[in-house]
């Protein structure tokens, strides 16, 4: 029992000496920034396309009487641009602040 106790000592001595860090900015975060955001632009970009290719498709599916299987493309392109917009709120929840 006493060994626990000697371990547990260090660890709050050792950790009573670390202190508390003061957050500065690394050292590409200017350029990682610049491609988060053309990254963010190309999803919104492929998300617009797809919700256009698969409202047309549907459009046309209806028109030429074929199988409907294009609502599922509009669905999936609808829930996938959800999941990416909100990719920030979900990451934050996540991790938590």
């Amino acid at each position: 029992m006493s060994m626990v106790l000697a371990a547990h000592e260090m660890y709050t001595t050792v950790l009573a000496q670390v202190g508390n860090p003061t957050p500065e900015t690394p050292p590409a975060a200017d350029k990682l920034l610049k491609m988060v955001r053309y990254f963010t632009w190309f999803v919104l970009l492929s998300g617009v396309t797809a919700v256009t290719y698969g409202g047309g498709r549907f459009a046309w599916e209806k028109w030429s009487g074929g199988g409907l299987e294009s609502p599922k493309m509009v669905a999936g392109a609808m829930i996938g641009g959800g999941v990416a917009t909100s990719a920030g709120t979900i990451m934050n929840a996540v991790i938590g602040s």
